[in-house]
């Protein structure tokens, strides 16, 4: 089946054409007069155009013995996650586009870098032992077309251990300051984290 995936990248990579129709998570593409029934995650889905409308997809193919099924993306970082996570023993494309579906590209990044598993098991399907699975299969994989997003979730994971090394040096424990650091949005600084955190844990 790896092999049938491999081969498939190389078969239709790309589809432009007119969109016909959009039936979640499925559309239809009109290229040169052949009608494409492909399958995006709804990331890809929610940036669509209109009916009638041009659009472009990069596309990954997926040959079985039953089917040739294709699926689309709008952007070369969410194929590619695509295609890390179906290189994952027992991932299938149906669950690899429900977590594209779940998170975005940038989330999902961030997540693997945190091995934060709480965010994919609020997707559908995922629960705790595949989540862990996913976030140490994804370490270090999730390839160049994501280098972007990882660097910004490297910058967070630094972020949330500082303010955790704060909270530690003011006296509160290790597994205070952990928890405390999830009531922190992601992407906030060192300062405003650490008040943040110690406002939570003056709540609890």
């Amino acid at each position: 089946m790896a092999r049938d995936r491999r081969a498939g990248w190389r078969v239709i990579g790309r589809v432009e054409g007119r969109l016909l129709e959009k039936n979640p998570p499925s559309v239809l593409v009109d290229a040169n007069g052949v009608g494409y029934e492909i399958d995006v995650p709804m990331s890809t889905f929610y940036n669509l155009p209109a009916i009638g409308e041009r659009v472009v997809l990069l596309t990954h193919l997926t040959v079985r013995e039953d089917a040739h099924l294709l699926y689309g993306f709008g952007t070369a970082a969410e194929r590619s996650a695509f295609r890390e996570l179906i290189r994952i023993s027992g991932i299938g494309s149906r669950t690899a586009l429900a977590v594209l579906s779940g998170l975005s590209v940038d989330e999902l990044a961030q997540a693997v870098t945190l091995q934060e598993s709480g965010r994919l098991t609020r997707i559908p399907g995922i629960g705790r032992k595949t989540a862990e699975r996913l976030l140490l299969e994804l370490k270090g994989k999730l390839g160049a077309a994501i280098e972007g997003a990882g660097a910004t979730a490297t910058a967070a994971a630094d972020s949330g251990t500082d303010i955790v090394r704060a909270l530690v040096a003011l006296g509160y424990s290790e597994k205070e300051a952990t928890l405390a650091l999830r009531q922190v949005p992601a992407g906030t600084g060192v300062s405003e984290g650490i008040r943040l955190a110690l406002k939570s844990l003056a709540k609890s």
